[in-house]
Order: C-alpha cells, then sequence, then structure tokens
C-alpha cells in the first residue's frame, strides 16, 4: 500500500479550502500513485470565529447511506469515487448540537463512507508563549476507538492532540491496527519540540505506521490574531524511522507501507505480550 499526507494552508474559507485540497491530492495522485490520501485537521475551516466554525461545519448523513452531505463530505467522497482510492479526510467541523465534533471521514474507492471518527482529546491549553487554546469552547470530544481496513491493512484513527495520550494508541494496537493515521493543526511553538518526537515514540511502542498530514502555516483568528500551525506532515515506520516528510509550504508526502516490516519487528520485539500494566 501506498499513503499520501497531504500538508496544506487553509483559511476560514472552506470553498476555497476545497479548491486547494482538490489540487494536492491531484498532484499527489498524478505522480506518486497512492493507494490512500489523507488531508490535516480541520482542513475545511481553519481559524475564523467560533460562528464561522458554525457555519463551515456540516450536518453529516447516517453513515455508510447514500445520502447527499455537505460541501466537504461530497468532495472526500467523490473524489474517492473518481481517483479509485481512499480518502482519510482527516477532519472536518461536524454539527452535533451546541458545539461541534472535530470529525474523521474515510471513503473507500466507491465513495462509500467507511468510517467516522471524533477526536477524544480536547486541546485546552495555554503554551509557553502565552496563547490559550480552548478547544472544548467550539468542540464537544467523541468516545469511540475506531478501526477500519483498508487492501487489507487495519487502520486506527486519531486526530492531533490525542497524540499525547499513549492509551488510545494502545487501544488501536490491541483493536490490530498497523496504520495509524494522525490529521494536525499543530501549533508552531508545540510543534517544533514536540510533534515528530511524539509521533515517533507513539510509533515505536505500538509497532504501527504513522501517518500524519498536517496543517502548515499562518492563518487568522475571529479576532484578527494571527496563528501559526507547524506542517512538517510525515510518514513514520513501525521502528520510528521518519520515511517521508513534507517540507515548509503545502505539498505532499508519500511512502510504501510494508506488512513484513510490521511482521519482523512485532516477532523479533512482542512488546504486546509482553505487557504487564494497561
Amino acid at each position: 500500500m501506498r499513503v499520501s499526507v497531504v500538508q496544506m494552508n487553509s483559511g476560514a474559507d472552506k470553498l476555497a479550502n476545497i479548491d486547494q485540497a482538490r489540487a494536492l491530492i491531484a498532484s499527489a495522485v498524478e505522480a506518486d500513485r497512492p493507494n490512500i490520501v489523507s488531508l490535516p485537521e480541520v482542513w475545511s475551516c481553519m481559524g475564523g470565529d467560533r460562528d464561522g466554525k458554525f457555519r463551515q461545519a456540516e450536518d453529516l448523513p447516517p453513515p455508510g447511506s447514500n445520502l447527499p452531505g455537505g460541501e466537504a463530505y461530497e468532495f472526500l467522497r467523490s473524489t474517492a469515487r473518481e481517483k479509485r482510492i481512499f480518502v482519510h479526510g482527516g477532519s472536518i467541523g461536524e454539527r452535533g448540537g451546541e458545539r461541534l465534533f472535530n470529525t474523521t471521514l474515510v471513503f473507500n474507492p466507491d465513495g462509500t463512507e467507511i468510517a467516522r471518527y471524533r477526536k477524544i482529546h480536547l486541546f485546552d491549553i495555554s503554551t509557553p508563549d502565552g496563547l490559550v487554546f480552548g478547544e472544548s469552547r467550539t468542540y464537544a470530544p467523541g468516545d469511540e476507538v475506531v478501526t477500519y481496513e483498508a487492501d487489507g491493512i487495519k487502520v486506527g484513527c486519531s486526530i492531533c492532540y490525542d497524540v499525547r495520550f499513549p492509551e488510545l494508541f494502545l487501544r488501536l494496537r490491541q483493536a490490530g491496527a498497523e496504520l495509524i493515521f494522525l490529521p494536525a493543526a499543530f501549533t508552531l511553538q508545540t510543534g517544533k519540540d514536540h510533534w515528530e518526537t511524539l509521533i515517533r515514540a507513539r510509533a515505536i511502542e505500538t509497532q504501527c505506521w504513522f501517518a500524519a498530514p498536517a496543517m502548515y502555516g499562518p492563518h487568522k483568528e475571529g479576532n484578527g490574531e494571527t496563528r501559526a500551525t507547524y506542517g512538517h506532515s510525515m510518514l513514520v515506520d513501525p521502528w520510528g524511522h521518519v520515511v517521508a516528510k513534507v517540507s515548509d509550504g503545502t505539498g505532499w508526502a508519500t511512502a510504501r507501507i510494508d506488512p513484513e516490516l510490521t511482521h519482523r519487528i512485532r516477532r523479533d520485539m512482542p512488546v504486546v505480550a509482553q505487557r504487564k500494566l494497561v
């Protein structure tokens, strides 16, 4: 299986973001012929104010149905069908009452939705440079661990801040995951110190491949403040090696997932069987 991670610089205009995603996916497919393409966290609406996020969010059809969805949902579905690939749709805003959900959607090459994951761990922190993030003011947490199968490989779902909570990834490994997606919009301040370290640690602990498509660069908040995301989208193997990475700016990277390497690492270091504390 060949996996592409797409790096975007989205803003608060959903239709412009869809155009950007469409162009990057088309280029990745033409150049690298991946089996599965992935987008970053909140790629359809980055920044803006709370009201804007609600306007750009979508009411999702029942999972697995053929009922129509919103612009981002239909873009992901039609891309999978037209390109004959799996699309791991990063995450978009899903309407769900007084707060949104930060939701991953996955489509198979027939355009059928095969997985839906709501981000469990919400980013409510203060960074060392004094910026305050309160994701729970807009989003509600999910509560389900989600996996799916793509071309015979079991895939696990996670989003951004989830990476700091290893118990989720151990649950995904116990559920059979061999490849884990981590779409993200990591802040520049935290990303430069923690992004690669955390991904490599989770890959080593779980002996899974990691695919981490990320948001890059500046965006405007609703109050006019400019904030920056770190980028550095990457693919990491089960030994913790970075096998592909996107440079600064928008773009993509592609790597081949090798099940034989996964098997050898797990056979020679059987950490799941040896685990004493859970």
